[in-house]
């Protein structure tokens, strides 16, 4: 048994940092996990070494394969876990200027574990969303992506934005907004607010830029779910209903003026109601 590699893909195929910015972010994932991890503080102190103040960025061989190293633990047991269907999902989704990142997990005595990683670049009209925006996004795109786990689940969703949850109980937001809101009813969604320094994981996956590896993960961010379609019914009343109630029941449409109604009586003397069937007389005695 092991770890599907289209589940990890996002971290195993996860370039070295080349800022402290981006070896602080990768440190803050791996240490949301580092519970799991022994030895953490040894493995990481060659990258730790390269956070310090006034420290030149020298990312060397040791940093390298500290990096490495880290980055199998993040892919293997037990971080990486199979789902258990009788616990809650917990989906951590953040948004950058340029990516939205997520990490489907379930807690398990208490403990985060890793299910599936996920991360998308916007296209060009997404990179103008607003930020209330982005984050709503990569909820959509979390949401979409992990689809077959969520449906019929209850699901916790942590977010680093606030305006989230004002925005799923407001009612004269963006029409796109409205839109994905109405998507996501479709799912038993519980909102927690994150703050991005503690939405660590999303937070580092919201900020890779990864080369597609398969033609879907080159293809632009879905804004949809599946067989999503609006349904018109439309039903007419049929003709014969006024002249039914009344045969049936002794009943006038409510609505009818008086000449209406007059002539709707002279005119209902033609037929009789055997149920189920309505007749008319005809001119000729013929019914």
């Amino acid at each position: 048994i092991e770890v599907d590699k289209a589940k990890i893909d996002v971290i195993a195929k996860l370039p070295p940092p080349t800022s402290v910015k981006g070896v602080r972010s990768f440190l803050g994932h791996a240490g949301f996990y580092r519970r799991f991890i022994k030895d953490f503080s040894k493995i990481s102190r060659p990258l730790c070494t390269l956070l310090a103040k006034d420290t030149p960025f020298n990312f060397d061989k040791a940093c390298l394969e500290a990096f490495n190293k880290l980055k199998a633990l993040l892919t293997s047991a037990p971080i990486i876990a199979a789902p258990n269907w009788d616990l809650p999902f917990e989906l951590m989704c953040d948004a950058s200027d340029y990516a939205v990142g997520a990490v489907l997990g379930q807690r398990k005595d208490k403990l985060p574990h890793v299910i599936y990683y996920a991360s998308r670049t916007l296209n060009d009209a997404q990179l103008n969303y607003a930020t209330t925006e982005k984050e709503l996004l990569a909820v959509v795109f979390a949401l979409e992506k992990f689809r077959s786990y969520l449906v019929g689940a209850k699901i916790i969703v942590y977010t680093d934005h606030a305006a989230l949850k004002y925005l799923l109980s407001k009612k004269d937001a963006k029409p796109r907004l409205i839109r994905w809101v109405l998507l996501l009813q479709e799912f038993d969604l519980e909102i927690q607010d994150k703050k991005g320094s503690e939405n660590v994981v999303a937070d580092h996956l919201s900020r890779l830029i990864i080369p597609a590896a398969t033609e879907a993960d080159s293809l632009p961010l879905s804004e949809s779910f599946p067989d999503e379609q609006l349904f018109a019914v439309k039903i007419d009343t049929p003709w014969f209903a006024d002249i039914v109630n009344y045969l049936a029941k002794g009943v006038v449409h409510p609505d009818f003026s008086y000449h209406r109604k007059k002539k709707f009586l002279s005119d209902v003397k033609h037929y009789f109601w055997d149920e189920p069937y309505l007749y008319k007389y005809c001119a000729d005695q013929i019914i």
